[in-house]
């Protein structure tokens, strides 16, 4: 019998062998995790027909509903169920969904690897990696005009938009607001042939019954597999349903197409009341964003979705707020879809971005898509603060006057002067300037008193919040509060929010140092420089009275610039964007009580937000106005007819001015500030000529695209290049976009008269700076349904270094009047 001695002498290790092994493989297991690629979300497109466009199907009007259909879906799925198990490691993915309407492909959750296998996989023409998806974030119907225009020529708003249903992409809806509400008594009449849509469902889950679908919202679905893959989804607000949690989708659904005339009510005070562009429009909801996460794979198959059910406009006020990576600005896959939702006649409206006023950061690319830039309306919401001398302070605040009506006057009091001397608390900007904790300030100076609080480093960081500040008076029983800028860090960028309380938001800084003055010649210090004696007085006045003045439309300072570009280098490329300015500077729309990401707005019906977010849905519900009038015309003509019959001059006559990078600055606005001008809707119902572009026009652009192999173009799309054009402003849009001239260069637009007589137009230009621009022929006459070439001849007179503009205009005999912008960079003679 062996010994322990000899036991230990037999085993290299003090185990038995096998669990010696045993313990070996645990390691090799431990190691190998710690190695583990982490999962993406991957997109990925392969060759084949989608469903919408099979030969064997009957085109874009396929009824997805039919046997045919479905077998021919089952098909495309088995497909990639396929392609996934031959192709990857057993156990190493997930398949999110099959997209197979409008694109034929999948999305998967799987690790680097495994996707590189994809790519050489048979079949597959691109494969892209998730980027995420984010929301890019009344009165406005009378500023356009159509109370008086269009929607009298509808039959007023109880008929503007009659028969159209509108898309939307977001982050659902809130079914119990009064913009979604239907009314029994004025049932909707059928669409009479104007709408594609065949009808959509209603997906049921938290918050979201069956009958939330009620007539007014015809299809509500959601879309969670990709955030489900991305993040660990929390179940109190990431709804597994079509319900609203954030806000955002309410509010851009309700100034698209909300019900007309319905008050608008916050903290008991009445704003008036708020209508959509096209209130009698239908929705259809596709929740694709959630607050925890957006992902890409969630919002094409929405967009898949949204298409199949046939809706006649698509409303994407999210999407990537980056260019792409690894394929040009064209190419991706988000693009991609719009183009194939543009083939099935959808029309599609994006926002530009938020990221103004710096050049080149629009995120609409495609000229497929119409990329909404973002504008002032003439209305304000002005405050006051009211000192003891008399001095009265510009200022914002949706609240109320501090007890008075701003008659009466209270001790003025600084935060700082207020702070506990023997707290326990941290000395941070927090505590002692930003008001965001109630435990620093001693209650019995803040009791009763208008308190001075400071934007100072935690809200320069972002972590601090006016949500806390109102928290804290209340708490203490401030009789209201004033943030007031800080020299250490300038300006800040204020916006009208509603308040509960009284308070004001001073966000200049010269502003602030009046108000300092005041306070430090009233306040009595002891030689330590601690206040003993307040002296000062002040009295916040109405803040939520709207005014009605001023100079409008102003590009928003937020509002992403042209030039548009090819790639993440930025190199600019021959196609206007953004494409048209609507209204996106506070605007009020319905939100949802819940409002997760936004604490300030909980518990509230309406909010007022500013964003491209919400000039989208503003172009969005006038298209669907257009197409009411014009139920024949295509995505392309109401595009066309929007961006020749848009304004270039404010409400005083004056060109369109843009807000620039210090608050308060201004500069004339360009082409690439706001596409082709103010949308002007009374004007694009009947723009006499449109300029168009079909599905093989955009399949030839793509081939024609620098460095660019058509067979790429083939496989990822399915077309045909019929002709390769010289240069890509030949693409036949409303604009002349040429992101470099050397010596010279001829484009050509063919133009259609969609009037119904024969009209004669006279050809002048406005040439830009360093340019000598030429038409041919000076002047035509054209007949119903007819077309015309427009010879436009560009000769640089003169080399500059950046771009300058101008533009065509087209006067018919017939009073229509057409106008095509021109972008150009002339580089040499």
């Amino acid at each position: 019998m062996a010994t322990n001695g000899d036991v230990g002498r037999s085993f290299p290790f003090p185990f038995p062998f096998p669990f010696a092994v045993l313990l070996l493989l645990l390691m090799a297991v431990i190691i190998s995790d710690c190695h583990t690629e982490k999962r993406g979300i991957y997109l990925v497109l392969m060759e084949g027909d989608p469903l919408a466009f099979h030969p064997g199907l009957g085109g874009k009007r396929v009824d997805p509903h039919s046997e045919v259909y479905k077998a021919h879906a089952k098909q495309v799925v088995d497909s990639h169920d396929r392609l996934l198990q031959n192709t990857l490691d057993s156990g190493s993915y997930n398949k999110l969904y099959s997209f197979k309407h409008i694109v034929n492909g999948f999305s998967v959750h799987t690790t680097p690897s495994q996707a590189k296998k994809l790519k050489h996989a048979g079949g597959v023409t691109m494969v892209e990696r998730d980027r995420g998806a984010k929301t890019m974030t009344t009165y406005t119907p009378e500023f356009l005009g159509l109370p008086e225009g269009i929607w009298r020529e509808e039959g007023g708003d109880e008929n503007a938009g009659e028969g159209l249903v509108i898309g939307f992409v977001d982050t659902g809806i809130n079914p119990q607001h009064p913009s979604f509400a239907y009314d029994p008594t004025n049932p909707y009449s059928s669409s009479n042939g104007t709408s594609q849509f065949k009808g959509g469902f209603c997906e049921v889950g938290p918050g979201f019954p069956e009958a939330s679908c009620n007539g007014k919202i015809v299809s509500a679905r959601f879309f969670s597999a990709g955030a489900q893959a991305a993040a660990h989804l929390n179940a109190s607000y990431d709804f597994l349903s079509p319900l609203d949690a954030v806000g955002h989708g309410s509010h851009v659904a309700s100034t698209a197409a909300g019900n007309s005339g319905v008050p608008v009510v916050l903290n008991g005070f009445f704003y008036g009341r708020a209508s959509g562009m096209a209130p009698r429009a239908r929705i259809a909801v596709y929740k694709a964003i959630y607050p925890t996460i957006g992902t890409m794979t969630d919002v094409v198959s929405a967009i898949d979705q949204a298409t199949m059910e046939g809706v006649d406009i698509l409303t994407l006020s999210i999407g990537p707020d980056t260019p792409p990576e690894d394929t040009m600005t064209f190419l991706n896959v988000f693009d991609i879809f719009m183009l194939f939702a543009r083939r099935a006649g959808v029309f599609v409206v994006q926002a530009a971005g938020n990221q103004g006023p710096a050049p080149s950061t629009v995120v609409s690319f495609s000229p497929w898509a119409v990329g909404a830039a973002a504008s002032t309306t003439d209305r304000a919401y002005p405050g006051v603060l009211v000192l003891g001398n008399g001095q009265r302070i510009g200022g914002l605040g949706l609240s109320g006057p501090t007890f008075g009506n701003g008659l009466i006057q209270y001790k003025l009091v600084l935060a700082r002067d207020a702070v506990k001397m023997n707290g326990t608390f941290p000395r941070t900007a927090q505590y002692v300037e930003e008001c965001q904790f109630a435990e620093a300030l001693d209650p019995f100076l803040v009791q009763g008193s208008v308190v001075i609080c400071i934007f100072s480093t935690g809200f320069f960081n972002g972590n601090s919040t006016l949500t806390a500040i109102i928290d804290t008076a209340k708490t203490l029983g401030f009789m209201g509060f004033v943030l007031v800028a800080n020299p250490n860090y300038g300006d800040f960028i204020a916006e009208p929010l509603p308040f509960s309380v009284p308070g004001i938001l001073i966000p200049s800084v010269a502003e602030t140092q009046i108000i300092a003055e005041y306070y430090e010649q009233q306040t009595y210090r002891d030689e330590r420089g601690i206040a003993v004696r307040y002296g000062g007085r002040a009295a916040i006045g109405e803040g939520r009275i709207s005014s009605m003045a001023g100079r409008a439309p102003i590009v928003s300072r937020f509002s992403s610039r042209g030039p548009d570009f090819i790639d993440k280098s930025r190199k600019p490329v021959d196609v206007l964007k953004p494409d048209i300015l609507a209204p996106g500077h506070q605007v009020w729309a319905a939100w949802t009580p819940i409002s997760i990401l936004d604490p300030i707005l909980s518990g509230y019906n309406f909010a007022l937000l500013s964003g491209t977010s919400m000039a989208t849905p503003h172009v969005a519900g006038i298209a669907a106005l257009i197409k009411q009038v014009n139920p024949s015309w295509s995505p392309s003509m109401i595009a066309s007819a929007m961006s020749t019959t848009a304004t270039i001059f404010d409400n005083l006559g004056e060109p369109i001015m843009a807000e620039g990078y210090d608050i308060g600055s201004f500069y004339p606005s360009t082409h690439f500030d706001f596409g082709a001008g103010f949308i002007s809707p009374n004007h694009a119902i009947d723009p006499g000529l449109v300029l168009t572009s079909g599905f093989e026009d955009y399949i030839n652009f793509l081939c024609s695209l620098p460095s660019i192999n058509p067979a790429t173009i083939r496989a990822i799309t399915g077309g045909t290049c019929t002709q390769f054009l010289t240069y890509l402003s030949d693409l036949n849009l409303p604009s002349v976009t040429i992101s470099e001239l050397k010596g010279s260069r001829k484009v050509r637009r063919s133009l259609k008269n969609i009037g119904n007589k024969q009209e004669t137009y006279l050809c002048s230009v406005i040439p830009p700076k360093g340019v000598i621009v030429s038409l041919n022929p000076p002047s035509f006459t054209i007949s119903p349904d007819s077309t015309q070439d427009l010879e436009i001849q560009l000769n640089v007179s003169q080399a500059m270094e950046d771009y300058s503009f101008g533009g065509i205009v087209l006067t018919g005999s017939l009073n229509h009047i057409v106008r095509i912008p021109i972008s150009v960079l002339p580089v040499s003679v």
